[in-house]
């Protein structure tokens, strides 16, 4: 659009003017930043859950079987921070080689494992904490990767595109293909995800530009400590960690992310319950409700331009804490499956614009040699908020009832509303200064 209208979307940094002269050869990146993202998401999406059902084959304990899913996620709890201090002094193009690397190592021994009769449960908790690990590390310097890859003008529409690979991979595909592999043999299923962790790997040699997290520039801030003195990884991981807690607007992100993220793991654990329990739904209409969710999401990445330019970023993000306490409001309120389905289909929804505005946020100004530290600093509060949501969600669940819980967590939410609205401000998010 050719109008005059206010600049909505720059909340977080003026878009650069047009250029003129040849063409920049990193128009492609976005395109291949997505493709990756696609594949390994969609691998990701057949591992966790192929690995769980082949331990079931292998134990009736619940504890290993569910000690085997666990050993893919804990890695971002246990190795979040060293990882994203790696990605701040390592090139980020290579370290996610080196994380598909470990993929294909941990799939290559399980698909000869399974071809020879030899697999175990030991077996399947070490594979997946490596594919654990591999995941943090590619999370990271993929992100991390973005600000260097894709111009400023791209990043929005990258970050959206990203976050929908990410959707359909994870919730949509990855599982439905994973079931289709595993009915076709255990063997095929491990190779067939291998392959896909390679052809991921082959699209990053069509990046273009260099990778390598950038040095502080003289208007940056000074190293906390001369050059005499290297600084420990305990030190750096400190410094991360710092910069996102003495920014208001930062730390106050983080701590409504870490609110979220307990709604949203508490409210996947409870809504089985809930669907069985409390409203006798069929696993039809259960998978209308969950279903809806990822719709939900997936119609955020088309939207969240439009959204964005329309509302501007404050109120797309605050569009989320809306839609989550939806979400969590609606099955304390009313036994309708359609009003439930509503009510995911607008925090998937809210969710997206969340994610893909944060990820802009950070990218456009956190400066560059900060960005790994910073991404996993900030993953380690969403990630390590939803076990606690699916805790705390059991425990009330258990002594209030499965509809009081979900309104105690509708309220959490709600009650986030207010220190949002105070502290990101239209005016701190344009003030903020663009360092990538």
């Amino acid at each position: 659009m050719a109008t005059a209208a206010p600049d909505r979307t720059a909340d977080v940094g003026n878009v650069p003017a047009q250029r003129t002269g040849p063409p920049d050869p990193r128009r492609r990146n976005a395109t291949v930043l997505v493709a990756f993202t696609a594949a390994t998401n969609l691998a990701d999406g057949v591992v966790k859950t192929i690995l769980p059902l082949i331990a079931a084959q292998l134990t009736a304990s619940p504890i290993q079987v569910t000690a085997v899913s666990l050993a893919f996620t804990l890695p971002w709890l246990l190795f979040a921070l060293h990882l994203g201090v790696l990605v701040d002094r390592f090139d980020r193009r290579r370290l996610l080689w080196g994380a598909n690397g470990l993929r294909l190592a941990a799939m290559g021994w399980l698909t000869a494992s399974a071809a020879s009769g030899g697999i175990t449960i030991g077996g399947l908790l070490t594979a997946g904490a490596v594919l654990g690990i591999a995941d943090v590390l590619a999370s990271t310097s993929a992100s991390a990767l973005v600000p260097a890859a894709v111009p400023a003008e791209r990043r929005e529409r990258a970050n959206a595109w990203m976050v929908g690979a990410e959707t359909v991979g994870q919730e949509f595909a990855g599982p439905f293909v994973g079931g289709l592999l595993l009915a076709a043999g255990t063997s095929l299923a491990l190779g067939a995800t291998g392959v896909s962790y390679a052809l991921a790997a082959l699209l990053l040699i069509l990046l273009a530009g260099r990778f390598r997290a950038a040095r502080p520039g003289p208007h940056q801030a000074p190293a906390p400590a001369p050059a005499s003195a290297p600084v420990s990884v305990n030190g750096r991981i400190a410094e991360g960690i710092r910069l996102l807690w003495r920014d208001r607007m930062l730390r106050t992100l983080s701590l409504i992310v870490v609110v979220l993220a307990a709604v949203w793991g508490a409210w996947l654990a409870l809504i089985p319950l809930y669907a069985a329990r409390s409203v006798g739904l069929g696993p039809g209409q259960y998978g209308i409700v969950l279903s809806a969710l990822g719709v939900g999401g997936l119609a955020g990445t088309l939207v969240v331009t439009r959204v964005n330019r329309l509302l501007g970023v404050r109120w797309a993000m605050f569009a989320d804490l809306v839609g989550t306490t939806a979400m969590v409001a609606l099955p304390a309120l009313t036994t309708s499956v359609w009003a439930v389905a509503a009510g995911a289909f607008l925090g998937g929804m809210g969710g997206t614009l969340w994610t893909v505005n944060i990820r802009t946020i950070a990218q456009r100004t956190i400066p560059d040699e900060m960005l790994g530290r910073y991404n996993a600093a900030a993953r380690l509060f969403s990630f390590g908020a939803m076990p606690l949501g699916v805790a705390l969600g059991g425990a009330l669940a258990e002594l209030a009832g499965i509809r009081l819980a979900f309104g105690l967590f509708a309220v959490a939410t709600a009650a986030t509303a207010a220190p949002f609205l105070r502290n990101v401000t239209r005016s701190a998010l344009r003030s903020r200064p663009e360092h990538a």
